[in-house]
């Protein structure tokens, strides 16, 4: 992988980090705080210009409300189909994607499937931070 495209990876975490961050109501503080990871440090990884290692992103996982697979694929620790039929993101409530859309998504490029990783998994947190609890 060339270093223009690491940075682009780069880039796209940290910006699906930050989203994620914000849409979870926590600041910069609030996130270092409950990750154990220095703000400044979190700073760099939201704009691109440090990329966490796979213990930041362990730590980082549950304030964010992500699960460690679906962090680890976004960030192209694991291929990115292992974290997506795992996570009960979309589909069919069974915890897989539905058989179609894991077909379409296998033909796109993995920065694609990143992607859809990480918007599936910004939606499944907005869902569940949502729901009326009774």
């Amino acid at each position: 992988m060339d270093v223009t495209n690491n940075r682009h990876i780069n880039h796209n975490l940290g910006k699906v980090l930050k989203q994620q961050r914000v849409t979870s109501g926590l600041t910069l503080r609030a996130l270092s705080v409950a990750a154990d990871v220095s703000s400044s440090h979190l700073g760099r990884i939201e704009r691109g210009e440090r990329f966490p290692s796979a213990h930041i992103l362990r730590r980082l996982a549950r304030p964010l409300g992500f699960d460690e697979g679906q962090l680890f694929a976004l960030a192209g620790y694991l291929p990115p189909k292992l974290s997506v039929g795992d996570e009960r993101v979309a589909g069919n409530g069974t915890g897989q994607l539905d058989p179609l859309v894991s077909r379409m998504l296998a033909e796109e490029p993995v920065e694609v499937q990143r992607s859809v990783v990480a918007i599936l998994a910004v939606l499944k947190s907005v869902a569940r931070s949502t729901q009326v609890k009774y």
